[in-house]
C-alpha cells in the first residue's frame, strides 16, 4: 500500500474512533451550538448540536504526526500550527460553550495567542530547520527569495489569514471539512510530485482526518468542529503551503475561504459607511446564498466543486 493511502486510512480511522468516543461525551457536557436568530430559519433546528468536535481532529493529527516526527523531525512545524491554533480555538469554544461567556475569548487574547503560535512556527522554520525564505510564483513556477523581514511579515499574514478564513468558512454542515479535505489532497499530490515524503504524510493524514470528521459533520450534522477544529485546520493548510514554498497558491485553492472572508470585510465596512445598511443579506457569503433561496446542501456542493476546480487549475499551472 502506498504511503499516502496508508496515512489517509490512519487519519480516517483514528479520527473516526475518536469521534465515536467524543460525540456522546460532548452531548453529556451540553456544549451545544448557539445559532444566530437573524440567519436562515432552517439553522434554528441546529441549536444544541454538540460543538467542539474539532478536538478529535486536533488529537488525531497531533498523535499521528507526533509518531512520525521521530523519523521526520520537520513534522514538528505542522504539529505547532495544528496544536497551537487548535488550543486558541479550544479556549474560545470553552469560554462560550462551557463557561457560557457570550463573547468567548476576548479579541486581544485571541490575537495574542495566534501571534504567539505564529512566532514559534517562524522561529523554528528559519532558525531550527533552516528552510529558507523563498516562495514559488504561480504560473512562472519559479522560486523568489524574500528578505528575512518580508518573509516574516508575509508568513505571519498567511498563518493568521488562513486560520481565520477557514474559521469563517465553517458555517454549514460539511462545508469546511470538505473544502479542507480537497485542499489538503491537492498539496499531498504536489508533495508526491516533488518527492517530499514529510508533506505527503502530513497532507494525507489531514485529508483522512477531514473525511472521517465529514461522516459526523455532513448534513444533518451530528457534531460541529467549532473554533477548535476550524482554526487548527486553517493552521494546517497554511503550514503545508509555507513548507512547500507555495503560500501564493492559497489565493487559488482557497478561493471559497477568501470569498467568505472578503464578504465579511465588505459587509462590516458597508454597514459602518451607510450607518446600518447591508451589502449582503448575511455574511459570510455562504449564508447570503442560503437566504437567496439556495438549499444548504447545494451551497456546500457548489463550494466543494469550486474548490476542486481551483485545485485542478493550480496543479496544472
Amino acid at each position: 500500500m502506498s504511503t499516502q493511502m496508508l496515512n489517509l486510512l490512519l487519519g480516517f480511522l483514528v479520527t473516526f474512533v475518536l469521534g465515536v468516543i467524543a460525540i456522546p461525551r460532548l452531548k453529556k457536557l451540553k456544549v451545544g451550538q448557539i445559532v444566530r436568530d437573524d440567519g436562515p430559519k432552517e439553522h434554528l433546528k441546529k441549536t444544541g448540536t454538540p460543538t467542539m468536535g474539532g478536538i478529535t481532529i486536533v488529537l488525531s493529527l497531533v498523535i499521528l504526526l507526533g509518531i512520525n516526527a521521530f523519523k521526520m523531525p520537520i513534522l514538528v512545524l505542522p504539529i505547532i500550527a495544528v496544536l497551537g491554533f487548535g488550543f486558541v480555538g479550544f479556549m474560545d469554544d470553552y469560554k462560550k460553550l462551557v463557561l457560557k461567556s457570550p463573547k468567548g475569548l476576548s479579541p486581544m487574547k485571541k490575537i495574542l495567542g495566534i501571534f504567539l503560535v505564529t512566532a514559534i512556527f517562524i522561529i523554528l522554520y528559519i532558525n531550527v530547520f533552516d528552510l529558507g525564505t523563498d516562495i514559488i510564483i504561480p504560473i512562472l513556477n519559479q522560486p523568489y527569495t524574500l528578505s528575512l523581514g518580508a518573509f516574516v511579515l508575509f508568513t505571519s499574514f498567511i498563518l493568521l489569514a488562513t486560520s481565520n478564513a477557514v474559521n469563517l468558512t465553517d458555517g454549514l454542515d460539511g462545508l469546511a471539512s470538505g473544502v479542507v479535505a480537497i485542499i489538503m489532497t491537492f498539496f499531498t499530490l504536489v508533495a508526491i510530485k516533488n518527492q517530499n515524503a514529510e508533506m505527503v504524510v502530513f497532507g494525507a493524514l489531514t485529508a483522512g482526518t477531514c473525511l472521517a470528521f465529514l461522516l459526523f459533520n455532513s448534513h444533518p450534522a451530528k457534531v460541529f468542529m467549532g473554533d477548535t477544529g476550524s482554526l487548527a485546520l486553517g493552521g494546517a493548510i497554511a503550514a503545508i503551503a509555507i513548507i512547500l514554498k507555495m503560500p501564493l497558491y492559497l489565493a487559488i485553492v482557497a478561493i471559497v475561504c477568501i470569498l467568505d472572508t472578503i464578504s465579511v470585510i465588505l459587509q462590516v465596512g458597508y454597514f459602518k459607511l451607510t450607518k446600518g445598511k447591508r451589502l449582503f443579506k448575511m455574511a459570510p457569503f455562504h449564508h447570503h446564498m442560503e437566504l437567496c433561496g439556495i438549499k444548504e446542501t447545494k451551497v456546500v456542493l457548489v463550494f466543494w466543486l469550486v474548490t476542486l476546480i481551483a485545485c485542478a487549475i493550480a496543479y496544472v499551472i
